[in-house]
């Protein structure tokens, strides 16, 4: 591993990627372009990502995406990215276009059910926080001082198991939808968008394997794993820095590769 955190497998992974005719690079937003933090709305993206993300937003034949389960207005605030960066948010289903499924009054009367059965959960565990998006809410319990897995396991028993409810869970967390959430459709539509010959994703959670599994790494698709953990990723970083160094050294051998 070299000091950067880049494998030379890796690196010669994304040198190859670097020169496909067209590239889309995506990348999930907390515990990737930001570190995880103990509040969510503190969520700083690290700024070597961001000018790396933007360089390649600004190359030709480059495509540059974030993928978050935050609500894409909230997305776009702690980014601070604009285009042609495209953002997407609540786990791939929320385009600047709207919502992939229509979000229809009965499935907003299922949410309110939802959010008001998270509230009433959150309220037995001190520390616990419910954050609402427009189609799902999520139980936060990193903060938990008790028994957080407690606290899990009601939602998973309880409002999880309703008609009707998607369920993914994350890093110290259950979110609880009411329309179907996949990165790897957001992957899909992305690559279909962009017309992209390979796509490049970095990811840090459970709901990422999603979008590593629509990867294709017979046609050049780079799957890229921040942190611990079983993954579908060809390769594997250490944390957000790691995540900086090789949109760096993308950024450089895209732009070197176009150049010429």
């Amino acid at each position: 591993m070299s000091p950067t955190g880049i494998s030379a497998d890796l690196r010669a992974a994304l040198v190859a990627a670097a020169q496909t005719e067209r590239l889309l690079v995506a990348s999930d937003y907390d515990g990737c372009i930001s570190p995880i933090v103990s509040r969510p709305e503190d969520a700083v993206p690290n700024p070597a990502s961001i000018t790396a993300i933007e360089e390649l937003g600004g190359l030709r034949d480059t495509a540059v995406a974030v993928v978050s389960g935050r609500e894409l207005a909230v997305l776009s605030e702690l980014s601070g990215l604009t285009p042609p960066v495209t953002l997407v948010g609540s786990h791939g289903s929320e385009f600047d276009t709207g919502f992939v499924i229509e979000i229809t009054p009965e499935r907003q009367a299922l949410l309110n059910r939802i959010i008001d059965e998270l509230r009433s959960i959150a309220a037995d565990y001190p520390g616990a926080m419910v954050e609402t998006k427009p189609a799902s809410t999520t139980l936060h319990v990193r903060n938990v001082t008790g028994d957080a897995e407690a606290a899990l396991e009601r939602v998973r028993s309880g409002p999880a198991s309703w008609s009707g409810v998607e369920v993914t869970e994350g890093k110290s967390i259950i979110e609880l939808a009411v329309i179907d959430t996949s990165k790897g459709h957001a992957l899909d539509i992305l690559r279909d968008r962009t017309d992209s010959g390979a796509v490049i994703y970095l990811g840090d959670d459970v709901t990422d394997e999603k979008a590593f599994a629509h990867l294709r790494p017979e046609s050049g698709d780079v799957g890229i794993k921040v942190g611990s953990g079983d993954t579908a990723a060809q390769f594997r970083v250490g944390d957000p820095d790691d995540v900086a160094s090789v949109l760096e050294v993308l950024a450089a051998q895209r732009r070197e590769w176009l150049s010429r």
